[in-house]
């Protein structure tokens, strides 16, 4: 059984998945979102997330970690906001010593939904269909992050199938 943790990055709200796979099989392990109060400074929030999701990691042992790359068109401040909360995501990846892969949202949407442009409901309906869920996850952000997480196992795989030794590297990156 492999473990992947994907990741929705965000400063008001992470989402985070543990997903397992055995043979073309998915499973739900646990999801959320980690919220942080916008009252409280960057910092203490930026530590907010890098316990709350340390917990996780802690708790579900992933064998890699899948991060959504940001693309942001206008919102300078946001985007930095957001850029600060994954690099929260990506030190805990290298302090655990996990793999890293970082799909676009395009590769996301290809790969839970078949092409590129899948709209943000599709992709919710197929992280259900995936992963037999009752329901979608909510928040959206959750959703989003099995998503990533789902992708993380295609890319893992490729890596790992055209890598030269055949074996993990000690960071992965998709552009």
């Amino acid at each position: 059984m492999l473990k992947c943790i994907g990741i929705d990055p965000g400063l008001g709200r992470m989402g985070f998945a543990s997903v397992a796979r055995e043979g073309q099989v998915f499973r739900s392990l646990s999801y959320g979102c980690i919220e942080t109060p916008p009252s409280e400074t960057i910092p203490v929030r930026l530590n907010m997330i890098y316990e709350k999701l340390g917990e996780q990691i802690a708790c579900c042992s992933p064998d890699f970690m899948s991060v959504e790359k940001l693309f942001f068109g206008r919102n300078i401040t946001t985007a930095e906001y957001v850029w600060q909360a994954r690099g929260v995501a990506l030190l805990l990846a290298a302090k655990h010593r996990l793999p890293v892969l970082e799909p676009k949202p395009s590769q996301i949407k290809l790969a839970v939904c078949g092409y590129g442009t899948a709209p943000k409901e599709q992709v919710q309906k197929m992280v259900q269909r995936i992963l037999n869920l009752d329901c979608i996850p909510k928040p959206d952000d959750a959703a989003d992050a099995i998503a990533a997480a789902v992708t993380g196992f295609f890319l893992f795989a490729e890596e790992k199938r055209t890598a030269p030794s055949g074996g993990r590297h000690a960071s992965i990156s998709f552009r």
